[in-house]
């Protein structure tokens, strides 16, 4: 476990569950992780074992929502130190209201981490489909056999350098999308930005499929200013510099900086296919760059990479498997922004003794949890 949380394995552990891992520096300074496992902490985190008889989820929550921000000793870059977390003070209920508070968080996560893995199961059901189609060449012939074991006609491709099945064609993505570039309004004019059009850039891009939020947006007239193009739902963007070779579907309109390409499917039903070839690009573009750095992407390399480019009705009959898989996978991410903003909506006040669950008090003192804070409200804790 390391400041961005678990990052790996080791054939032993040195602190044994549950443990909670606070990253100590750089990019990660702050993050807060839970982690149920006897663990090993990398020494780019600090960890707690000892909750001093408090609800170890409880202290997870309230590290969550501690400002470590105002904690950095760091000059170059972030740096927490223990120290200087010692002395901050924290109102905190007796272990018994603690379990009530992390109830009802606990369930919010554990539904978002429950569409998170929904979200993994379908991607990668449609992944397998598509390899077994389009990279085995096991598509469904005519009887339903696979094709290529089942004896289907393949043929030589000089571009290639190997067999396809009969029909296809060697072609670079344009044959079924089109290339987009993006591009920035500039910074220093007011009237560009905070704005209603989401603006991607590359550490936008999620751990899974689809984007619905971007750190930035930009204005109406920011981008008719710039070289940005307005993308439609389920794009695909192809992260070019940065952090290179991420695919990421757009959940709804953005635009996107010079770091990016968008390829648009000139089949708008064909998104998924679009989606998993130009990841199956981003690998030919990586195996290619093998003795170098792969640390760009150029226009030129979309354009020039040759890949096996199916018959229009097979992509079709692979969308219809495919789609309603990424519609539910869209659906349940929008699903979990509303979830995490109901839990950081609730969390702080369910923490400090605004919220009450059910009947309970959070505090011992009824009356000075409500001269502290504003008047307390009841919760159910079947939420």
């Amino acid at each position: 476990m390391g400041a961005a949380g678990h990052n790996g394995y080791h054939n032993e552990a040195k602190v044994s569950a549950p443990g909670i891992v606070v990253g100590r520096s750089g990019g990660s300074f702050g993050q807060v992780h839970f982690c149920e496992t006897d663990f090993w902490p990398h020494n780019t985190a600090m960890f707690v074992t000892d909750f001093k008889g408090n609800d170890p989820y409880f202290v997870f929550y309230l590290l969550k929502l501690l400002n470590f921000d105002s904690l950095n000793s760091g000059s170059a870059q972030p740096s927490l130190n223990r120290n200087y977390l010692y002395p901050v003070k924290a109102m905190v209920p007796c272990p018994a209201d603690q379990v009530n508070v992390v109830s009802i968080i606990r369930k919010i996560d554990q539904k978002i981490a429950l569409n998170n893995k929904i979200n993994a199961e379908l991607e990668a059901m449609a992944k397998l489909i598509y390899d077994y189609w389009f990279v085995q060449f096991d598509f469904p012939d005519e009887n339903d056999n696979p094709y290529k074991s089942s004896g289907g006609k393949m043929v030589w491709c000089d571009q290639l350098k190997r067999e396809i099945p009969e029909g296809w064609q060697a072609s670079s993505v344009l044959k079924v999308s089109d290339i987009v570039g993006g591009g920035t309004p500039k910074k220093q004019v007011d009237e560009y930005w905070n704005g209603d059009v989401l603006f991607f850039t590359p550490t936008d891009a999620p751990d899974q499929c689809y984007c619905h939020k971007t750190e930035d947006a930009i204005t109406d007239l920011g981008l008719k200013k710039s070289s940005a193009k307005l993308l439609p739902p389920n794009t695909t963007i192809l992260t070019a510099r940065g952090s290179v070779g991420k695919a990421v579907l757009c959940g709804s309109e953005m635009a996107m900086n010079q770091s990016c390409y968008a390829l648009v499917p000139k089949d708008s039903e064909a998104f998924v296919h679009c989606f998993f070839l130009a990841k199956n690009l981003v690998e030919h573009l990586r195996v290619k760059a093998t003795g170098s750095v792969f640390n760009s992407i150029i226009s030129s390399d979309i354009e020039s990479t040759k890949l096996a480019i199916p018959k229009s009705e097979l992509v079709q009959k692979y969308s219809k498997l495919a789609n309603p898989m990424f519609q539910k996978i869209e659906c349940l991410s929008r699903e979990n922004i509303e979830l995490a903003k109901l839990r950081d909506w609730l969390l702080p006040m369910l923490m400090n003794g605004q919220v009450t669950v059910g009947d309970r008090v959070l505090f011992s003192d009824k009356n000075e949890a409500r001269a502290l804070h504003e008047p307390a409200i009841g919760i159910d804790a079947d939420l």
